[in-house]
């Protein structure tokens, strides 16, 4: 039955499945232990099975920070190659009701082009996402954070840029309206202290805007660290990574940043 569920591309895993359980049920065991390790297409598809349903206290604290970051970009690749995992979220919602196990926490800019879960390729109760136009890291998102990593077991933060982000382009102008001029203000920092830059400082530079935007990514990362005492234990003792990154509105693939 488990065979004929899935679909032609996850057949691989799934006679896998089966063998384990013909040889649980008594039947002669299947030695793999002379062939060759899967290729990247079987691993793929073997993600792919393990994400569908909604994640497990026992699956998330199975994973590893390096292995929850490997698993984010994995899924940036399929979402730029169109080869999204197909769920059923109705079922994900049933299964989510009683408690939430997330891997990871996305600080994302406000973009509505910037699907967050769709271009991790995840779904419901896979991360936690955090949105402000322009990125940046303030007490309300540290404590949001310190939930998610420290309380619910997330064991990556990822700060996202992104590409002619206009929020960072109104602080370069230095924008003056309303709510929006203290929100930029959180933003100049990057423009007043970032490392420098060899060329025409304005909106109007492309160029610019994109070192702008990276050094406001390195940042917010540099101050989760130094505004949080929870995360930065937790970074120490290895049970946390906080990464920046850089999303291309144009190809939609994810970049991390050094």
């Amino acid at each position: 039955m488990l065979f004929f569920r899935c679909r032609p591309r996850f057949r691989v895993s799934c006679l896998v499945v089966l063998a384990a359980v013909v040889s649980v049920a008594g039947a002669p065991a299947i030695s793999f232990a002379d062939e060759p390790r899967p290729d990247a297409k079987t691993l793929q598809a073997t993600e792919q099975e393990a994400i569908r349903g909604v994640l497990s206290r026992e699956q998330q604290a199975s994973y590893t920070p390096q292995q929850v970051l490997s698993n984010l970009l994995a899924g940036n690749r399929r979402f730029v190659a169109n080869d999204l995992t197909q769920r059923n979220h109705s079922q994900r919602i049933r299964e989510a009701y009683e408690g939430q196990f997330p891997k990871a926490v996305i600080l994302s800019c406000l973009d509505s082009r910037i699907p967050v879960e769709d271009v991790f390729d995840l779904g419901i109760g896979d991360i936690f996402v955090a949105r402000v136009a322009g990125n940046f890291v303030n007490e309300d998102i540290l404590g949001s954070m310190e939930f998610g990593c420290h309380v619910a077991g997330a064991k990556v933060i990822m700060v996202i840029g992104h590409t002619h982000c206009g929020a960072v382009k109104a602080a370069i102008d230095d924008v003056k309206l309303g709510n929006i001029t203290p929100m930029l203000a959180k933003i100049r920092p990057a423009i007043e202290k970032g490392r420098p830059f060899d060329g025409k400082k304005g909106s109007d530079n492309p160029d610019y805007v994109a070192h702008i935007c990276r050094e406001n990514v390195r940042l917010a990362v540099e101050a989760i660290r130094e505004r949080s005492k929870i995360l930065r234990t937790m970074e120490a003792d290895g049970s946390l990574k906080i990464v920046g990154a850089y999303y291309d509105l144009r190809s939609g693939e994810v970049t991390p940043l050094q």
